[in-house]
């Protein structure tokens, strides 16, 4: 799996006939410098780059999401809030899974090695080139458990 730069993602789309254009870039960028454990939506990032002075129509994001989700440079992730959520696709030993409350939507990143070898000799074996391998747990948090509880 590839680590991302502007010069590696511009290679990679040249080769399959697109550009890369500012706008790409821009959202690369801001996906490149979000903290560890943090997601953004498609309205999420719309809202960050109008916040930043960045006139990015919400179709072009929905559009590049969608494209960089397919090369494999972010995860599309459903996190439980009824609309899919983005994040680089980090490379081993930076690839986690989610744990995520149905009821809060509290989530939580977790390693695990044996997730990922699986998904990996599984596309191997079927001729795969493997882009990604992510588990997501739908569960229901300690604190909600509680809140369910009769007295």
């Amino acid at each position: 799996m590839t680590v991302y730069t502007a010069s590696s993602l511009k290679a990679e789309l040249n080769d399959r006939g697109w550009r890369l254009t500012p706008q790409r870039e821009t959202i690369l960028h801001i996906f490149q410098d979000l903290p560890q454990g943090e997601h953004l939506s498609a309205e999420d990032l719309y809202h960050r780059l109008e916040t930043d002075g960045e006139g990015i129509s919400l179709s072009t994001i929905y559009r590049t999401l969608k494209l960089m989700a397919r090369m494999g440079i972010l995860r599309e992730l459903e996190l439980g809030e009824g609309h899919k959520h983005y994040e680089l696709n980090q490379p081993y030993p930076h690839h986690h899974h989610h744990l995520i409350c149905v009821r809060c939507n509290t989530t939580i990143e977790f390693k695990n090695d044996s997730i990922l070898k699986i998904g990996a000799k599984t596309a191997q074996k079927e001729g795969y080139q493997l882009l990604d391998c992510q588990l997501t747990i739908h569960a229901v948090c300690p604190k909600c458990q509680r809140a369910l509880m009769p007295l």
